[in-house]
């Protein structure tokens, strides 16, 4: 079965946008994984077919009501299907490259996009959604955050990269950035290409660059470096 992503979401429009084309879009054209985009709204109140409501103990905004919601989930999924349910929001847990490789090697995902002031609480907890966050910033809607979830998802299927080992190699694979990369031609404007990556010395090459992603992450993420030097430890 390949990978499938359902998305529930007010504006399904916007699916798939980006992962039409390039290696996601060629993927899904041949069927290496499908992707659904269902309108919450389908499953709204009334002759409007409302889907929000003002906030319980009164604040701006609206609140997307939790009957609702979860009749779009049910529709879109079965409590045993095996995928796991998540939304997108910034109080969520940050997404990682490890959670990434977690989902790519699973059945599917779906995906749940929030919008106005958030979701009632009470069908976060019935029908199990984990939370997941791609950044401390606020958008309008999870569309964006769900299409760069299933991006970095769907670039790991297999036979979606070319090259299977491109992947092992990126940031974040082994806990640190990755090293910078050079190509033709040798001296661009003064700046030449660091000479032990022309020397075929391959052990050689590979210190360079796990000193130089080492030397990256200790600069700009400090963060990393500590729970790198940790595991390394």
């Amino acid at each position: 079965m390949p990978f499938r992503a359902s998305v529930l979401t007010l504006y399904p429009e916007m699916f798939p946008g980006p992962l039409g084309v390039s290696l996601a879009g060629r993927a899904l054209e041949r069927g290496d994984w499908s992707l659904e985009a269902r309108q919450i709204r389908d499953h709204g109140i009334g002759r409007h077919r409302t889907v929000d409501d003002t906030p319980a103990g009164g604040s701006p905004g609206m609140v997307l009501r939790p009957d609702v919601l979860a009749e779009a989930i049910d529709a879109a999924s079965a409590p045993d299907d095996g995928r796991p349910r998540l939304l997108l929001s910034p109080r969520g847990r940050p997404l990682d490259q490890a959670q990434v490789r977690d989902l790519a090697a699973g059945p599917g995902v779906l995906l749940v996009c929030g919008r106005f002031e958030g979701v009632d609480e009470r069908v976060i907890e019935a029908r199990r959604l984990e939370e997941v966050s791609i950044g401390d910033y606020i958008l309008s809607g999870g569309e964006m955050a769900a299409l760069v979830l299933l991006d970095a998802v769907v670039r790991l299927l297999p036979g979606v990269m070319g090259n299977a080992q491109s992947g092992q190699t990126e940031s974040f694979e082994n806990g640190l950035l990755e090293h910078p990369h050079y190509t033709r031609p040798t001296v661009w404007e003064g700046r030449e290409i660091p000479p032990v990556l022309l020397s075929g010395h391959h052990g050689a090459v590979e210190r360079w660059r796990r000193e130089e992603a080492e030397r990256l992450t200790a600069d700009r993420r400090p963060d990393l470096w500590a729970k790198a030097r940790v595991t390394k430890s």
